[in-house]
């Protein structure tokens, strides 16, 4: 660890690496071998994790450094990268850090070993600690526990075991990684340096436990259907596509989960769920990832009534989970404005025309198809509006006046058929006749969190409207769902009435942990290639 045994050594920042470094570990790697030392041992068996511990003995008695040194305190065993060290005469102190939080050794001169160092050996186990052993190596620490007179915890180190000898430094510990990019690419190098980003991950898989669990509470069966797919559908999305060698046959990966389930429904499964990676070949950005994690359910005989009370109050539950109230703290809109978001059920509820009117201020239903277009020139490209239908802009014209203002929960409610070919036209006879589906999609902060229907179950309706759909792509319309001829056939063969529901993993986890970027909350997120 160097000469100057006496300063304060940290992990050298990534920008530091250089040849010179991985030569000089390298060389002690050998050295470390040449004692008859194994530098990378098969097992371990720590019996505690850092923050166990200081939770374990927070405010209470643990004993002196006298004490540990007899062996008269608590023995415990831990395992973790050493990530800072110094010397301090006969003793010398260093931190360890787990997944879960640091903790002090002291070695001592006299009494602390070395696995595998014989003893005849001309170096001694503190002198073997200094100078081969890195900032960065993993270690296993067996000893005793005692509290400084500052207070600290602190492990007396009876026996060190080099666990993995590294041969390049890690990020340093103040500064971290100040590149983002770098974090992201190099997520292990995140994890190892920032504290918050091991917790928010953490809170993910949570997270998704509690889904789960939620799920199967209520009645609901996790099922697994396919990622690769013959014919793709269910959002309108570009899929990535690939070769079945096998079959030479060209194959898709998923763009939603739906079709598949809604067969499972077909067959008789009253509810069902899955979680699992979904594909849309689309840009990056803030709140999107070419490869993400999508919650779909189906559950027969519901409408989206049922499913809207269902899924506020999963919210509600996964808030109270984590933070004992449905108050999740202050959160950051679209604009960077905080607000202090509440989950409380129920939640608000407000057709897609009645946002535009109360948010917007604008009133669908008096401005003509060219007036809503001459409303959206300045905000939406010319080609995506000049032959949109009359469905469509209207859904523009929400996007833009009136979403961003949905900062507490809302329910959106009601929207135009040309959104979704697979939803149920409104049972109200005015909205079925301005062919009005029911759909609702859920915003919090302005963002959308869900996407959910009453699920189209009319065979015939369900064929023209994937006909408009596959004319629609053959016009040059990417995103448009091509014509599934086996779905078809089992919507023909009935499904029971049902609701269905999306909610994305990534961006839930981003409002529950207050992560700015969805790349914050997924362990390896979609990156341009480096130069």
């Amino acid at each position: 660890m160097g000469d100057t045994m006496t300063e304060v050594k940290e992990i050298a920042p990534p920008e530091y690496h250089t040849y010179e470094e991985f030569q000089n570990r390298t060389a002690k790697l050998k050295e470390i071998r040449e004692m008859g030392i194994d530098p990378y041992p098969h097992k371990y068996a720590p019996t505690h994790q850092m923050r166990a511990l200081h939770d374990k003995f927070e405010g209470g008695a643990v004993g002196s450094s006298e004490e540990a040194a007899e062996g008269k305190t608590d023995q415990v065993r831990i395992s973790g990268r050493l990530v800072l060290f110094r010397a301090m005469g006969k003793n010398a102190f260093g931190h360890t850090q787990d997944e879960t939080g640091r903790l002090q050794i002291m070695f001592n001169r006299d009494l602390t070993k070395v696995t595998g160092l014989p003893e005849e050996s001309e170096v001694r186990p503190l002198k073997f600690i200094e100078k081969k052993i890195d900032l960065g190596d993993i270690v296993g620490v067996e000893g005793h526990l005692f509290r400084t007179q500052k207070g600290e915890l602190t492990l007396f180190a009876k026996e060190v075991t080099l666990l993995c000898k590294t041969l390049l430094p890690l990020p340093d510990k103040h500064s971290g990684l100040a590149d983002k990019g770098t974090r992201y690419r190099k997520r292990w190098l995140d994890l190892i340096t920032n504290p918050e980003s091991v917790e928010r991950l953490k809170t993910r898989s949570l997270l998704v436990s509690k889904i789960r669990r939620y799920f199967e509470d209520t009645g609901f069966m996790e099922v697994e259907t396919p990622v690769l797919q013959n014919i793709y559908g269910g959002a309108e999305a570009s899929p990535f596509i690939t070769e079945l060698n096998a079959l030479h046959q060209t194959m898709y990966l998923r763009i939603a989960i739906e079709i598949s389930l809604k067969k499972l429904i077909v067959g008789g499964l009253s509810r069902v769920f899955e979680i699992g990676k979904v594909y849309r070949n689309e840009g990056l950005d803030r709140t999107h990832n070419p490869e993400f994690t999508m919650l779909e359910s189906y559950a027969a005989y519901w409408d989206y009534n049922d499913v809207m009370v269902h899924t506020e109050n999963l919210f509600a539950h996964l808030a109270k989970e984590l933070y004992g109230t449905t108050e999740i703290g202050m959160r950051k809109d679209k604009q960077g404005n905080e607000h202090l978001i509440d989950l409380k059920t129920p939640w608000k509820r407000m057709s897609m025309k009645e946002a535009i009117q109360t948010y917007g201020k604008l009133d669908p239903d008096k401005l003509s198809d060219d007036d809503m277009r001459l409303k959206l020139k300045d905000k939406i490209e010319d080609e995506k509006i000049k032959d949109a239908p009359r469905g469509k802009l209207i859904a523009y014209l929400f996007e833009e006046f009136a979403e961003h203002h949905l900062i507490q929960p809302h329910h959106i409610i009601d929207h135009p058929i040309e959104t979704t070919p697979l939803c149920k036209l409104h049972r109200d006879p005015k909205l079925r006749e301005e062919r009005f589906v029911e759909r609702f999609e859920t915003f919090i902060l302005g963002y959308e969190f869900c996407n959910a229907y009453s699920e189209l179950n009319d065979p015939e309706l369900q064929r023209q409207l994937l006909e408009d759909q596959n004319r629609l792509r053959e016009g040059g319309d990417d995103e448009a769902n091509p014509m599934d001829e086996e779905f078809i056939e089992a919507i023909c063969q009935g499904m029971p009435p049902t609701g269905g529901l999306g909610i994305g993993i990534d961006r839930l986890t981003m409002l529950f942990t207050d992560a700015f970027s969805i790349r914050d909350v997924v362990y390896f997120p979609m990156m341009r290639p480096e130069e």
